[in-house]
């Protein structure tokens, strides 16, 4: 009969490398416990590399620096997927995804209707912060991050600079999805975002 680690070594390596694991991705293979203690064998042979806690993967390799890890970013997509809550990058975060920032933050704040934690992914950290279903209601990619980045910065702190780069790239985001986002933000931010959108008609 085949062990459990044996089986859950099977099904990580029909997966491709890079894919974020959950013990929960094993539930058919074992019980709680036994899972657990296969994946830490597994880590311990360096089959996986735990990325945090309860979140394992096999590393993508790399000719040049050998194993790479996912990035916080991957990983907080990856918990949002398993978790099946909706999350909106926020701060920092938000202004660094558009390009406002070159600073890479070291805490990545995501808006979420999942529960409120802390995640620590190497030296960063990803906070899940709890907030209320109209701070989610954005369905544009660009123009949830682009209330979220703008509400960062502040009201009439935006450069012109700022605002070129927020229009730009606005203009690419979906038109029925960018009139839906327009009517959720404050109203300095309808404007620049009326903006793109007066562009686009234009």
């Amino acid at each position: 009969m085949q062990s459990v680690e044996f089986k859950i070594e099977l099904a990580i390596k029909s997966k491709p490398r890079g894919f974020l694991l959950f013990p929960e991705d094993f539930s058919d293979k074992g019980s709680a416990e036994s899972i657990r203690k296969a994946l830490q064998s597994l880590k311990e042979k360096k089959v996986i590399r735990q990325v945090a806690h309860g979140i394992y993967v096999r590393p993508k390799i790399s000719e040049l620096i050998g194993e790479l890890m996912p990035t916080a970013e991957e990983v907080a997509i990856g918990i949002s997927k398993r978790d099946r809550i909706r999350t909106v990058p926020t701060g920092a975060y938000a202004l660094n995804a558009l390009g406002l920032s070159t600073q890479v933050p070291m805490k990545i704040v995501l808006l979420t209707d999942g529960s409120s934690r802390i995640v620590k992914v190497g030296k960063r950290s990803i906070k899940f912060k709890k907030t209320t279903p109209k701070n989610l209601l954005a369905k544009g990619q660009i123009s949830r991050l682009v209330i979220q980045a703008l509400k960062e910065i502040g009201n009439g702190k935006v450069t012109k600079e700022e605002e070129k780069k927020i229009i730009e790239q606005l203009m690419q985001e979906n038109q029925k999805a960018l009139k839906h986002d327009i009517d959720l933000a404050p109203v300095w931010i309808q404007k620049i975002m009326k903006k793109a959108l007066q562009n686009v008609e234009s």
